[in-house]
């Protein structure tokens, strides 16, 4: 059976149909009940919301069971109805259940509680599946199609500029080297200095801080190009408006004058909000909750 997403039966649930067959596959982010009922919340990763899988015990070997605990991966196939419960439209009566991948219960950091920020950087490799980070990655994905589809909508080109180069950019920032000479012993000419003549590129190179220089180039050929890649800065101060990493968009149009510009930045930035309170409002009111009651 092919697998349906859990975002999908949420909000077309009247489409598939109560009493349908579905096949669900996610992460348990709980499981509990009594002797005779299981509840288990799968997600996975679709959406902010977990759906509740209503499992008969006597209808499934207990040590199949045992195995299902928080962060389990799991595939249910099961039948899709309304929910007598609150809180949520539908629910799946668990007939077949495939357990792809456990979760030590005593040792599995995700648990039902509050995690700070602090906790999770340490644990990098499992934060994408909680709430907070899904809901950040979701919101980067549908901002990022939204500044492609308003680009391209309005007649511009996107334009891929080098990542490693030899411009800086009219001194935009501080850059980091990219060489293949011994950090430690690099050759050196007559006068002392680091001979980058024997470097890959036969010069000094860095990460890009911008593609400027590129995108105006573009420009002067294809009249209106933006540019939305990777940029670096090297700059050494830790505060979270200065990030060594980061995207960044460069429109660049040839017959622009001052008016057209603040028309276009204006105009892409409502594009923007109304996409994401189009595309992402469940995350954006967890956000708003969790983290910003003015979001």
């Amino acid at each position: 059976m092919k697998r349906t997403r859990i975002a999908d039966v949420l909000h077309k649930w009247q489409v598939i149909g109560a009493g349908s067959m579905v096949n669900l596959k996610g992460w348990v982010r709980t499981k509990r009940g009594n002797k005779n009922v299981a509840f288990i919340a799968l997600n996975d990763g679709s959406i902010i919301h977990s759906i509740q899988i209503v499992v008969d015990l006597a209808a499934f070997d207990e040590a199949t069971m045992k195995l299902i605990t928080t962060g389990a991966c799991i595939s249910v196939n099961g039948i899709l109805v309304e929910s007598p419960g609150q809180g949520q439209a539908v629910e799946l009566q668990a007939k077949e259940i495939e357990v792809y991948g456990t979760a030590d219960a005593e040792t599995y950091p995700l648990q039902k509680k509050g995690h700070t920020l602090e906790f999770l950087r340490e644990i990098a490799h499992l934060r994408p599946r909680t709430n907070t980070f899904g809901a950040v990655l979701r919101i980067r994905h549908a901002m990022a199609f939204a500044i492609h589809k308003y680009f391209n909508d309005n007649g511009f080109y996107y334009l891929h500029t080098p990542i490693v180069t030899g411009s800086d950019a009219e001194g935009a920032g501080a850059m980091f080297r990219v060489t293949t000479l011994d950090p430690v012993k690099p050759p050196l000419t007559e006068t002392g200095e680091v001979d980058y003549t024997q470097d890959f590129f036969g010069k000094a190179t860095n990460l890009t801080v911008s593609g400027q220089l590129e995108g105006e180039l573009g420009a002067l050929a294809l009249s209106n190009i933006y540019t939305f890649g990777p940029t670096f800065r090297a700059e050494n101060s830790n505060t979270p408006r200065h990030l060594a990493e980061f995207w960044m968009i460069e429109p660049e149009m040839a017959f622009y004058d001052i008016t057209d510009n603040m028309d276009l930045a204006e105009d892409f930035l409502k594009y923007l909000v109304r996409y994401a309170l189009e595309h992402c409002m469940d995350d954006l009111e967890f956000l708003n909750k969790m983290y910003d009651n003015e979001l």
